[in-house]
C-alpha cells in the first residue's frame, strides 16, 4: 500500500501587498479573551503570566484594564509591551502597549484608549527598495511609535499574500548572526 498522498503546498506571488510597521523594541504579549467574555488571561510569548509571576507588569496591566480591554472582543490579541523599564525603553515614563494587527486595529472605533497600535510605515507592493527605504528612513527620522527617539529597533514586513511576518533591524540585521 503506498503511503498517504501529499500536495506540494501553494506557493504565495512574492509581489503582492506588504504591510511595514515599526519593530517596537519591548516584549512580546498577548490578551486573550474568552468566546463569553468572561474569562481574559495576560500571556508573554511562550506562557501565561498573572500578577505574582508577572512580565514587566503586564498582567497587572492587563487586570487593571479587564473593563475597556474586552472591547477587544473574544479571541487572541497580540502586541507588544514596551517602554519605561523594558529593553529599550523609549525614553517613555510609562510602559504602553500596541496591537500588531494594524489592518484591524489601525481606525477600529472599538479599539480601547489603553491599546495603542504599531506605526505603519508602508503599504503597498512587495519590493526591496521601499523596505530598505522606510528602514533608512527609521534610522535617520527615529521612532514613530515614539517621538525623538533616535535609536528604533527596525521594521516587520506582513506578506498579505504569505501570511508571514519578517523582521529587519538597523543594528543586527546585516550580521549573519542567529537570532
Amino acid at each position: 500500500m503506498p503511503p498517504e498522498f501529499q500536495a506540494f503546498p501553494r506557493m504565495p506571488r512574492l509581489s503582492r501587498e506588504i504591510v511595514i510597521t515599526e519593530k517596537l523594541d519591548g516584549t512580546n504579549a498577548q490578551i486573550y479573551i474568552s468566546d463569553d467574555g468572561l474569562q481574559i488571561l495576560a500571556g508573554s510569548r511562550n506562557r501565561w503570566i498573572i500578577s505574582r509571576d508577572d512580565n514587566y507588569g503586564f498582567a497587572h496591566w492587563v487586570s487593571e484594564h479587564k473593563t475597556e480591554l474586552l472591547a477587544l472582543g473574544p479571541g487572541r490579541h497580540f502586541g507588544e509591551w514596551w517602554g519605561a523599564g523594558i529593553q529599550r525603553g523609549y525614553g517613555l515614563k510609562e510602559k504602553r502597549f500596541s496591537l500588531f494587527n494594524v489592518t484591524r486595529w489601525e481606525t477600529a472605533e472599538n479599539r480601547p484608549a489603553c491599546c495603542g497600535v504599531v506605526p505603519t510605515l508602508y503599504r503597498g507592493c512587495f519590493s526591496m527598495n521601499n523596505i530598505n527605504r522606510v528602514l533608512l528612513d527609521l534610522q535617520l527620522d527615529g521612532s514613530i511609535a515614539a517621538k525623538g527617539f533616535m535609536q528604533p529597533e527596525g521594521i516587520v514586513i506582513y506578506h498579505t499574500a504569505a501570511k508571514q511576518c519578517f523582521k529587519k533591524t538597523i543594528e543586527h540585521d546585516s550580521t549573519g548572526k542567529p537570532e
